[in-house]
């Protein structure tokens, strides 16, 4: 073969060849554009996502604004050690303040320690380098003006990661009802947070990722693809102030006589707002927390809380009157071969209606009861129903318990089903029902939902206002209810709960001591008989504004009757609420003229605060003042008398008649190093009263209450 021919080959060779795999690349890309479309799709995606920005969720707030629960800001800190724009020169001039700053925050390693690490991660070329965890909105904000830092993520690799963590500031004070919801895709809760999730939750907003080395997510922009809407603010009707009361009186109460659990509310009579709601349980180790909302979800066998509704059925129906008479004979009645028996041995012979519910006889309901409905069983329990005591209250949180009333013809009616009824048992309430019940009476036979919401608010501003929601304007007639109210007031003044008489003002309410069956082995088991104690009622009676409810479940010291084990608490809340309320107070020009004689007792201080005081029990005050802080106050018989009291400079104030309050930064700003004794109002003072002294001088208060 020619030379030429030779070459043509040889070029035609290369060319075939060169065609050849061009056909298998544009094959291969066509494959992959085409046939391996989705599994490069997918590998893409997996890459690169869009993360769920979680909002703020919006806060719960007691009536007086202040937080309930509220989510906290916490950060997680990470850092890009090898952005683009992050030069080694740069690195290098600024690594060892970085590392000072970062020593200084958060003073867990040292400034050489930091360094090493982060040199040390610089070197790895790490892109997502974990620099803190927990760190909070206040450390955050120092920490973007630290060296390299400030640069931001791009030009520095600062990464910073969010996420809110939900805190309750006053602890257990109403937690279970205040509530939580589960993390994550898990549904449902309990209290507040359950019911209203979806006004707290905002709307989600949107941000794309990309994945790094290390199976790490990392921000691709600060800038999100859709913006979360942060969550609305819940403002409930607890008052803090009463609910630590109530939390306490109860915790008090079980700790004193070891029971199993308890439960108080305290509700507002005209509107249904609970001011506050404690529910205790003790745990193995002896200790009480709010585990359960008792109040809203056990129902149990009332007792004789139950005897009102019962004798109210049959004063509406005509029965009986409460100044008719009942021969509760010993004590004891039998019904088949079930006895019942009165507390009182040898029983209360015979009395009237109103002292049957004032002593709690419970032969003598019986004997009501079963007189007067026997063969008309149905017509009885139709009247309850009448009075809603079947029905929910409708409380907006979830988790209610259903009442139990028996019906005539149920599996479970007998022929003792009547006689159990007319004094509590054989049918089950929760407390709330049986507090919604007492609360219409107290509000003059309208019964109101009880409610825990006063309103839904963004960014401060009202969306939303609650108002009261009447159940019923008229539960029984005008007269029955007034009858009711009458043996209500008796039980405090000459019943049961004579203990719980206050002379500030009067209580209405009854006492209630029930046996606690066991599903198992009904009201005995082991020859042991467990008990529920409760009390509810309202006050002021003349005048009702408050409407409460304690029940004690299972109290094993010995005692276990309503007013001495539930009847302290419901005192305790009362007392309380009277001397926080200015409004439950009778005005002086209202009170008997003996008594308006009486001008209290003022301590010397502070004008401006005496004087608001002094106002706002329109207490007449005569200001012989010129205008000075500080003043000299002086009782009379018809006013207090405001007098100057200088204040000068390296003079030694005369303190003596004021309150510690007042004493103490008065002096201590005068450059005084200040030691008392005693309690009371101030009586003696160690430096003499417009001697000279010199600053950091020691002076002692002497306190007293013989003045």
């Amino acid at each position: 073969m020619s030379i030429r021919g030779e070459i043509i080959g040889r070029i035609g060779f290369v060319y075939g060849a060169v065609v050849v795999i061009a056909l298998i690349i544009i094959g291969a890309i066509l494959n992959i554009q085409y046939g391996q479309a989705e599994k490069w799709l997918k590998h893409e995606k997996v890459n690169f996502r869009e993360r769920t920005i979680t909002p703020t969720r919006g806060d719960i707030r007691a009536r007086d604004g202040r937080l309930l629960a509220s989510s906290v800001p916490e950060y997680e800190i990470r850092m890009d050690m090898v952005p683009e724009a992050l030069t080694s020169d740069i690195f290098k001039a600024k690594i060892d303040s970085l590392a000072l700053s970062l020593s200084k925050l958060f003073k867990d390693k040292s400034k050489d320690a930091y360094k090493k690490d982060l040199m040390a991660a610089r070197y790895r070329k790490e892109r997502y380098y974990l620099i803190q965890r927990n760190v909070t909105y206040h450390q955050l904000k120092q920490l973007k003006e630290f060296p390299i830092f400030r640069r931001g993520q791009y030009k520095g690799g600062l990464i910073v990661k969010s996420k809110n963590e939900r805190k309750k500031p006053f602890d257990k004070l109403a937690s279970r009802t205040i509530g939580y919801t589960f993390p994550g895709e898990r549904a449902g809760g309990v209290g507040i947070e359950a019911a209203f999730d979806s006004v707290l939750s905002g709307v989600p907003g949107k941000r794309m990722e990309q994945r790094i080395a290390g199976n790490y997510w990392k921000p691709i922009s600060d800038d999100a693809t859709s913006d979360p809407v942060n969550g609305m603010d819940v403002i409930t009707t607890i008052d803090i102030n009463i609910q630590d009361v109530a939390h306490n009186a109860l915790l008090r109460i079980l700790k004193k006589h070891n029971a199993r659990h308890g439960a108080a509310v305290l509700m507002e009579v005209q509107t249904g707002e609970i001011l506050a709601i404690a529910n205790l349980q003790k745990d193995e180790n002896d200790n009480y927390y709010e585990t359960f909302n008792f109040s809203v979800g056990e129902k149990t066998e009332p007792g004789s809380t139950f005897k009102l509704p019962v004798l109210m059925a049959a004063i509406e129906d005509n029965y009986v009157d409460i100044t008719d008479s009942i021969d509760t004979e010993d004590g004891i009645v039998k019904y088949y071969d079930h006895t019942i028996r009165d507390s009182k041995r040898g029983g209360y012979g015979k009395i009237t209606v109103q002292q049957v519910f004032e002593y709690s006889s419970n032969v003598g309901m019986t004997k009501i009861i079963t007189q007067n409905y026997q063969g008309r069983e149905k017509e009885f329990v139709e009247q309850l129903y009448a009075m809603h005591l079947n029905e929910k209250t409708g409380i907006c949180i979830p988790g209610e318990a259903s009442p139990y009333i028996k019906y005539p013809g149920d599996k479970l009616w007998s022929g003792i089903s009547l006689p159990q009824m007319s004094y509590g048992y054989e049918l089950q309430m929760t407390p709330l029902q049986v507090l919604m019940f007492y609360n219409a009476v107290a509000n003059g036979g309208t019964m109101v939902k009880p409610r825990l919401i006063k309103a839904i608010q963004n960014h401060g501003k009202t969306v939303k206002r609650f108002h009261p929601d009447v159940i019923d304007k008229r539960i029984a007639s005008p007269s029955t209810i007034k009858k009711a109210q009458i043996m209500l007031e008796g039980v405090v003044e000459n019943g049961t709960a004579r203990n719980l008489a206050n002379l500030n003002f009067k209580i209405a309410g009854k006492t209630g001591t029930a046996q606690i069956a066991n599903k198992k082995y009904g009201y005995k088991y082991q020859s042991k008989v467990s008990y529920q104690a409760s009390f509810v009622g309202y006050f002021p009676a003349e005048n009702p504004r408050y409407s409460c409810i304690v029940v004690v479940n299972e109290p094993s010291n010995s005692q276990y009757y309503g007013n001495a084990v539930a009847g302290p608490v419901f005192r305790e809340i009362a007392d309380k609420v009277y001397a926080t309320r200015h409004e439950m107070h009778t005005p002086l020009d209202q009170v008997d003229a003996g008594i308006q004689e009486l001008i209290p007792y003022s301590l010397s201080g502070n004008k401006n605060d005496i004087k608001y005081l002094l106002n706002e029990f329109n207490i007449p005050i005569d200001d012989k003042s010129a205008g000075t802080p500080w003043v000299v106050t002086t009782r009379t018989n018809d006013d207090v008398k405001f007098q100057n009291r200088l204040i000068r400079k390296q003079i030694v104030p005369n303190v003596v008649g004021m309150g510690i309050k007042d004493a103490l930064p008065l002096l201590e700003n005068a450059g005084l190093h200040v030691t008392f004794k005693g309690h009371g109002i101030i009586t003696d003072q160690s430096l003499r009263a417009n001697d000279v002294y010199q600053k950091g001088q020691h002076i002692e208060l002497t306190l007293s209450n013989n003045f």
